[in-house]
């Protein structure tokens, strides 16, 4: 999925970290009322080459970092 902040640093709220976003995908996360439902799960990638994903929600642009 193409997404406006790739590449660029992002901050991770679940862990705390900074990186820079590497990509955006959509995978199946289950059904709700018989309605299927997906997830939308952002690959990270700090200065250390350690990536780790996380939802896409608890992203935002690393100068807007508490």
């Amino acid at each position: 999925m193409a997404h406006p902040w790739i590449g660029q640093s992002v901050y991770d709220i679940a862990n705390g970290q900074t990186g820079l976003l590497m990509a955006v995908v959509t995978e199946p996360a289950g059904f709700a009322t018989g309605a299927p439902r997906i997830a939308k799960l952002a690959y990270v990638r700090n200065d250390k080459n350690v990536e780790w994903s996380t939802a896409l929600g608890n992203l935002s642009l690393a100068g807007g970092a508490p």
